[in-house]
């Protein structure tokens, strides 16, 4: 009989790597408040944003971009605008380590 604990050690020792790798690819991700995140896409001339929504109890959107080698995230309880030029993808979720 193989011991649980070692499969259940074993499990979280993978799952742990994973997210350090995952931290490692993906960069700096910077949480911003929502007003700044607006204010960041707004100095690009062509941003592209992917968006998501979600939520149990209450809604709320995701929001990504990126500017100078820098990933920004924010959430916001009520939708953001952005300038026309402003590319919005639409996700299904979005995950930061």
């Amino acid at each position: 009989m193989a011991n649980p604990g070692v499969t259940v050690a074993t499990g979280a020792a993978v799952a742990a790597a994973a997210a350090a790798q995952a931290r490692k690819a993906s960069g700096a991700i910077v949480h911003v408040e929502p007003e700044f995140f607006v204010e960041i896409v707004g100095k690009s001339r062509s941003s592209l944003v992917v968006f998501a929504k979600g939520g149990f109890l209450s809604k709320k959107n995701y929001y990504l971009t990126s500017y100078r080698g820098l990933f920004f995230y924010t959430v916001s309880g009520t939708e953001l605008y952005f300038s026309g030029d402003t590319e919005l993808i639409r996700v299904k979720s979005i995950w930061v380590p």
